[in-house]
């Protein structure tokens, strides 16, 4: 999948998935490429990552047909430029609360590479004229723009939010808005699920990606893709590792528990 096809598909209403990428392990992008996914998230606002390895992982899966989404750090356009420049096919802003914030975002994403005063102008809506406008569209849609949702305010300045031109997708990180609701870490409390339940309904409304990162059960991330979100970033390579080992080491042990014990296993052999 490219970027381009990603951004379609999130603005036509498909459902695509991905996972949060923690390891920058050489051997993972391997494993990873035949998971089934649409596209890969690497976190750098909470995962210690340098610019060389962001930029080596972000190469990697796009040359596997993943196109990387980067969280940056925080919503600044010119961590959005140092991400793309290393090879993401999107960025995704933390914590955005105002459709002036995203605007800035729309500037570094979306009208690569103008800067300063020019840039300024085309957010105003400067006509970019016959040559620059072509070339500005034709890299625009190669570059997503994502922005998470992740408190109320956010939720409050949505629909203005979602009027900026060219957003790709909204996110919501579900733990910080647990705790903006004041209900920290109650996935299934009713206030939760309305607000999740408005982002996905305003943004598909507007024809835009609506998705959320989470790590729960598959009967809590399905419900959510029956809310109307149709992008699911599912848990995360250390998450489900973590999950796993600990599931089939308990199931050894109860094995084991259960197996009558060799009597055999302690007497001594006689050469």
């Amino acid at each position: 999948m490219t970027p381009a096809d990603l951004s379609k598909d999130l603005r036509d209403g498909k459902t695509v998935f991905g996972t949060l990428i923690v390891s920058s392990s050489p051997r993972w992008p391997e494993v990873v490429r035949d998971c089934g996914l649409d596209f890969v998230f690497i976190d750098t606002e909470h995962i210690a990552l340098d610019r060389a390895q962001l930029g080596w992982m972000c190469q990697t899966y796009a040359a596997l047909g993943l196109p990387p989404l980067v969280r940056i750090p925080s919503p600044d356009p010119y961590a959005a430029t140092m991400a793309l420049d290393g090879g993401a096919a999107g960025v995704i802003a933390p914590y955005m609360e105002s459709a002036e914030q995203v605007q800035a975002l729309r500037g570094a994403v979306k009208l690569r590479p103008i800067k300063g005063r020019r840039l300024q102008h085309l957010l105003d809506g400067e006509d970019p004229g016959s040559e620059l406008g072509p070339y500005l569209l034709a890299g625009a849609e190669n570059r997503l723009l994502i922005v998470n949702i992740e408190s109320v305010p956010a939720i409050e300045a949505l629909d203005s939010i979602l009027a900026v031109p060219g957003l790709d997708a909204v996110l919501i990180g579900p733990h910080d808005l647990t705790c903006s609701l004041g209900v920290p870490e109650n996935y299934d409390h009713p206030d939760f699920l309305q607000a999740c339940q408005t982002v996905f309904r305003k943004a598909r409304a507007a024809g835009i990606g609506a998705g959320i990162h989470f790590w729960g059960e598959v009967e809590q991330q399905t419900r959510f893709l029956k809310m109307g979100a149709n992008l699911l970033i599912h848990s995360a390579d250390i998450s489900l590792f973590q999950k796993h080992l600990k599931r089939e080491l308990d199931a050894i042990r109860r094995t084991v528990d259960k197996t009558p014990p060799d009597l055999h296993a302690n007497s001594s052999i006689t050469i």
